[in-house]
């Protein structure tokens, strides 16, 4: 490039110095100018191709010299460790490998080779030899065993089912350990992993994190477990009620109901009851109906028209106010209807409230905390001019759940 810009300064002052100092004319410069912009361009060109070839002769030498090199260096794969692990995958040259022997079973020969410039293992190749002392020699692929030996002998002690051999690697002068998942290294020893209590370490965390009830650790993970009359969900950690009633799975008998609870269920008899004067039979399972009244027997008449019997099974501390169920009259011959709690027995965790002209519902509205059990009876009487036409009671029994699922 400074030729070239040397012969642009001669070729230009040449057109300025010719001919006695004699200006140039306008025409003459640009023409010149141009055949100075055509010659930079064609020795750029040439100068670019001369750098590009270059780089390619580069770049192909430099491939030879690492492929020449990793062929030259690299020893062939250590034979594998009977009854042991080699530990370390880089074979190049300075690079070391480490042998473990399997718990029951002791080194014999060097613990680490070095892959030597001339492509062969350092040392003698090592062996393990079973421990004279009586160990748990169950020893599975992954080089741990499955159960657990109280006996230690020549400075050895088997493995727990919370422990396992770390996987070390060695990484220019350091080493580098590493455990299965569920697995840390532990704190006194870098060749040893532990295992990690994952149901302690989100034992803070909200509900459902983990498991919805309990959860089990094991090595290396954990389990959920549901309470007895659950099931365990397809995600493995919610929890889910299993119907006895649908299942057929009870054993109640053709006299009693069969109720469903959150997590069991219950075999509830349904008797008519007894009032003064009045007398009552069971039109279906859960309902009584009374007589018919002799004319004039007043009593007879104060006596409920029909009785209904309503069971329902909830989880515990629901949230407040929950409407629970709505009652109705079908057909209304008097001109207003009433609605009240009769019985005082779990009154305080009830209301009654109006929802239209012929409806009444029944209203929760304190939390309960199970297992319990609740009983409330609910009155819908007919007036016409305020004067009693019948009454109709509905007797609710509420089973409440020790679990909130």
């Amino acid at each position: 490039m400074k030729v070239v810009f040397f012969f642009m300064i001669i070729f230009t002052s040449q057109l300025f110095t010719s001919q006695g100092q004699v200006c140039r004319s306008g025409p003459e410069v640009l023409n010149a100018l141009r055949q100075v912009q055509k010659l930079l361009s064609a020795h750029e060109t040439s100068f670019l191709q001369s750098l590009r070839s270059l780089r390619k002769k580069l770049g192909l030498l430099q491939n030879s010299t690492v492929k020449h090199s990793s062929t030259v260096s690299a020893c062939p794969p250590p034979e594998p460790l009977a009854n042991g692990r080699v530990l370390g995958s880089v074979f190049e040259s300075g690079h070391e490998v480490h042998f473990v022997c399997s718990p029951g079973f002791e080194r014999t020969g060097p613990e680490t080779r070095v892959c030597l410039e001339s492509r062969s293992w350092s040392g003698a190749k090592p062996s393990c030899r079973v421990v004279d002392a009586p160990v748990n020699t169950d020893v599975n692929t992954d080089g741990y065993t499955d159960g657990y030996s109280d006996g230690s002998a020549d400075g050895y002690t088997a493995l727990s089912a919370s422990e396992r051999p770390s996987h070390c690697i060695q990484f220019l002068g350091s080493s580098h350990c590493s455990c299965e998942p569920g697995f840390s290294i532990s704190s006194h020893n870098n060749t040893l992993c532990t295992d990690i209590d994952e149901c302690e370490l989100f034992r803070l965390t909200p509900p459902g994190r983990l498991c919805l009830h309990t959860c089990v650790n094991t090595p290396g993970s954990f389990r959920c477990q549901c309470p007895a009359g659950y099931r365990l969900g397809r995600d493995s950690r919610s929890c889910h009620d299993i119907d006895e009633c649908v299942r057929a799975s009870h054993n109640c008998s053709r006299e009693q109901v069969c109720v469903n609870t959150y997590g069991g269920h219950r075999c509830e008899p349904v008797d008519c009851p007894r009032f003064r004067n009045a007398t009552y039979i069971k039109t279906s399972a859960l309902r009584c109906d009374r007589n018919p009244c002799v004319q004039g027997d007043h009593s007879c008449l104060q006596a409920p028209v029909s009785i209904n019997f309503h069971f329902m099974a909830m989880v515990s501390n629901i949230s407040v106010p929950t409407v629970l169920f709505r009652l109705s009259a079908v057909r209304v011959l008097g001109d207003e209807l009433r609605f009240g709690l009769l019985r005082p027995r779990g009154v305080q965790h009830f209301s009654v409230q109006r929802a239209g002209r012929q409806t009444g519902q029944l209203v929760l509205v304190k939390p309960v905390q199970g297992p319990a059990t609740l009983e409330v009876d609910i009155e819908m009487s007919e007036m016409e001019s305020k004067v009693l036409l019948g009454r109709y009671v509905t007797k609710v029994t509420l089973f409440v759940s020790p679990y909130s699922f």
